[in-house]
This record gives C-alpha cells, sequence and structure tokens, in this order.
C-alpha cells in the first residue's frame, strides 16, 4: 500500500530531538529521509547514554538514511547542494546565521532548487534579544510558563520533553501545509518554528483562565479546574480520576468509593467549592482508596461509569489491555543491531497503519556512499569524501 508522502524528499540537517522528530514524523507517512550529520560522531544524541546507538537516537530517527558530510569543505558544500537540488523539503535545526556563515542561506538555496520548502528551527526565533542563546527543552520550558504549572516548594523539574517534542510536531505541521499550497500554487516556503512559541502554544487555556478569570496559575490550576485526582491503593498501586464538570461523575464517584458524606459535607456540596478545597477533597479520596487494593476500586469505578485509569509504569504500558488491542508498539529489526520494540504512528487512516515504513534508524554514515552514487559521483570523488571524514573523525 503507498504512503501518503511517497515520492517526496527531505534532507535533514538535525541533530537531538527538534528537527529530528520532525522528519521521523514526515517518514512515517512514507517520506525519504536523508539525516546529514556532522563527520565527527554524527548527531550527539547517538552516544547519549549508549554506544553509537542509543535508546535516544532510535526514538527519533526511523525510516532514515545517513550520510557524514562536512558543511565547512568544499565538497560537502557540494554534495549537499547536489542533494538539496532533488529534495522538496530541508529541515535544520542550527542556530541562527548558521547556514548563512555555511554559504547555504536562503537565497543560494532558492537559487538551487526553487521548489524547496526550507524548515528552519529554532531555540527563540530568528532575531531577538535571545536569538544566540542556546536552547533545550528545559529552557523553553521555563521561559514559555509551563515550568511554573510544575514546580512546587520542592523546586525539582520532572517529567518528559514538552518543548522539544512540541516543536517537532509544529515543525511537520508547518512542512505539510507548506507542501500543500506547493501543490496548488507551486510556491516555495520557508517555514519558521522556535521552541518558545511551541511550548508557548501548548498551554493557550492556563493563559486565557489567568488573563480573563483571574485563575491563580501553578501546580494545581488544572487539576483543581478538571477535578482530577491521584491515589494509591491499599496494595501501592496508584489510580488517577478524571471527573471533570459533568455533576454525573461526582456523584458515581461517591458511589464507588463508598462515600456518600462526601456529597453533602459543606465543604463539597457543589463544584466550586470542590475546586477551592481540592486539597481537602484529594485527602478523602486517598484515606479512602487507602483502605481496598486496587482491584476492588476498579471494579466498582468502571461499574460506575467513573473516568479513571490505572497509573501504569512504562514496562506495564506493553501489557495494558487496550494498548495491547491498539497493536501501539512494533518490533523494528536492524540487521547488525538487532531488534527493539518502537511506537506505532498514532495515526490511521482508513483504519489501517499497514502503509507506515517501519525502517530502523540508520547507522552513522551507514548509507552515505550509496547515497553519492545515486547523485552520480564517481568513485574516486567518493573516495576523496571517504578520506576527509576519515581525517575529521580522527583529528581532536
Amino acid at each position: 500500500m503507498p504512503s501518503l508522502l511517497d515520492g517526496i524528499k527531505i534532507i535533514e540537517s538535525t541533530t537531538m530531538i527538534t528537527g529530528s522528530l520532525a522528519g521521523a514524523m514526515l517518514g512515517d507517512l512514507g517520506a525519504s529521509i536523508v539525516k546529514v550529520e556532522n563527520p565527527k560522531g554524527g548527531d550527539p544524541f547517538r552516544v547519549f547514554r549508549g554506544d553509537d546507538y542509543s535508546p535516544h537516537f532510535r526514538a527519533y530517527n526511523r525510516n532514515k538514511e545517513s550520510i557524514a558530510l562536512d558543511l565547512r569543505g568544499r565538497q560537502g558544500r557540494e554534495i549537499y547542494l547536489k542533494l538539496t537540488a532533488e529534495a522538496d523539503v530541508l529541515i535544520e535545526n542550527f542556530r541562527p546565521g548558521v547556514m548563512d556563515r555555511l554559504d547555504l542561506g536562503m537565497d543560494v538555496l532558492r537559487e538551487t532548487n526553487p521548489r524547496l520548502i526550507v524548515c528552519s528551527i529554532t531555540g527563540f526565533g530568528e532575531d531577538g534579544p535571545y536569538k544566540d542563546r542556546p536552547a533545550y527543552d528545559a529552557v523553553a520550558q521555563a521561559v514559555s510558563g509551563i515550568s511554573s504549572l510544575y514546580l512546587d516548594d520542592n523546586v525539582q523539574l520532572t517529567g518528559p520533553t514538552i518543548a522539544d517534542n512540541m516543536t517537532g510536531y509544529n515543525a511537520c505541521y508547518g512542512i505539510l501545509g507548506a507542501l500543500f499550497e506547493r501543490e496548488r500554487t507551486g510556491k516555495a516556503r520557508r517555514v519558521e518554528v522556535n521552541m518558545l512559541e511551541s511550548a508557548i502554544a501548548f498551554i493557550p487555556d492556563p493563559f486565557l483562565n489567568t488573563q480573563i478569570l483571574n485563575v491563580e496559575p501553578g501546580p494545581l490550576m488544572r487539576v483543581k479546574a478538571s477535578q482530577s485526582y491521584a491515589v494509591r491503593c491499599a496494595d501501592g498501586k496508584m489510580l488517577a480520576i478524571h471527573m471533570s464538570s459533568q455533576e454525573k461523575f461526582w456523584q458515581a464517584l461517591q458511589v464507588a468509593f463508598e462515600r456518600p458524606d462526601l456529597g453533602t459535607d459543606p465543604r463539597f456540596d457543589d463544584r466550586i467549592k470542590r475546586i477551592d478545597n481540592y486539597l481537602a477533597l484529594s485527602e478523602e479520596f486517598k484515606q479512602t482508596a487507602a483502605t481496598q487494593p486496587h482491584g476492588y476500586w476498579t471494579a466498582r469505578l468502571e461499574a460506575n461509569d467513573v473516568p479513571f485509569a490505572p497509573v501504569n509504569t512504562l514496562p506495564e504500558v506493553y501489557d495494558d489491555p487496550q494498548v495491547r488491542h491498539l497493536d501501539s508498539f512494533v518490533d523494528i529489526t536492524h540487521p547488525k543491531r538487532g531488534t527493539y520494540t518502537g511506537i506505532r504512528r498514532p495515526v490511521a487512516f482508513d483504519g489501517s497503519r499497514d502503509d507506515q515504513p517501519l525502517e530502523p534508524p540508520p547507522d552513522f554514515n551507514e548509507q552515505g556512499a550509496d547515497i553519492l552514487r545515486r547523485l552520480g559521483l564517481s568513485e574516486t570523488e567518493i573516495e576523496t569524501w571517504e578520506s576527509h571524514n576519515r581525517n575529521i573523525m580522527d583529528s581532536k
């Protein structure tokens, strides 16, 4: 079955998460991705808590080919322009100005390929007082306000990457829009995405609730309003409960927890009071949950149609009955690196994901020589490229 983006060629000059995730998502839709890496070790994620094929690298680099190019050298730059001449999209996440310093700015790229869509990913945008600062996930989360919704008096950052991943999603979204427009008009856009704005856009409701309703922002802002709770049962297992705004769920939870007294308690007898007295109600739920094992409460919560779920550890997710039913995970095998369990694309078309390519992430420079042959380089030119890369890798 052909994939949606069959025939679309993408050059990816990225490291770490943002651009790599955008490329992986486009590869999941069938685009051909060539990842251009620095000859001196490639993407730093390759060796992040691993040898040169770390879990971090695998997570964001499926369905790609790898070539090592020294963009500061004459031959590397020429090869890069040959690649872009045949490409539909270029994704890069250098700091602002780097592509210009490499003599690979927009004027050069447009001259090489007028139909090339260029997606530039930065930390803070192309200009402004922060444009030259290094940016990583924790930095963007902090400036955007996200961290203030997690941090309490303990002042300990927690949780997965958010700004990085949302930037990758937004880059993919922008590229798909640009591809669609180009098909209609022939116009090739430059897509600009930054981590700061991606993080801000991820939390629109806290901003408006603070602005319009004067709701005090902080770590409990969302869970109070949504009436979300976590409890630990007698056997140590945790459950998450989310009542939202519907009165029927509040009534159902009283039945499930065998606590009709909560409904007449003057602290909790309407939704606004439950929001205002969130911590007190949370403590009541915790005390009740601790009296029985999770299986007891699971049966009662399900029987009374309360929105709830077990708090799965990551290993437990693999065996969750609904996750297994959805077939969310898939084994991906590299001929030399072996097999690992990856995550399927979370988007189906006509009820199927059979069109998703599931190629393993490439070894460093794995397809380099083959890519050069496809570009028409001679064996002598390829030997020169290989020798230059070896010299860079051996240099200190």
